[in-house]
């Protein structure tokens, strides 16, 4: 089950996101669900259309059991499966 926790540690794939803080100002508030991950990007259905983003120029908010975890995304700019089961 994810956790506040452990969340870094877990699968994003399937999760429905949004960016919360970025260097580009004009991505704020960019949300979708992840379709995609790779060691430095989340490929995210939106509204508009696919969209890949990098991992580490952002904060991503997740909602996990109606709770809002914010997650900073220079901590989980690995590839997927080196993270997995990985402490956080």
């Amino acid at each position: 089950m994810i956790t506040a926790d452990n969340i870094t540690s877990h699968e994003f794939i399937g999760l429905n996101t949004e960016i919360v803080k970025s260097t580009n100002p004009q991505v704020i508030g960019l949300n979708g669900r992840i379709i995609n991950e790779t060691k430095s990007m989340f490929t995210i259905n939106t509204i508009n259309g696919d969209k890949s983003m990098a991992k580490s120029t952002n904060s991503w908010k997740f909602s996990i059991n109606n709770n809002d975890i914010v997650v900073d995304g220079s901590k989980i700019t690995k590839r997927p499966f080196d993270r997995l089961g990985a402490k956080a």
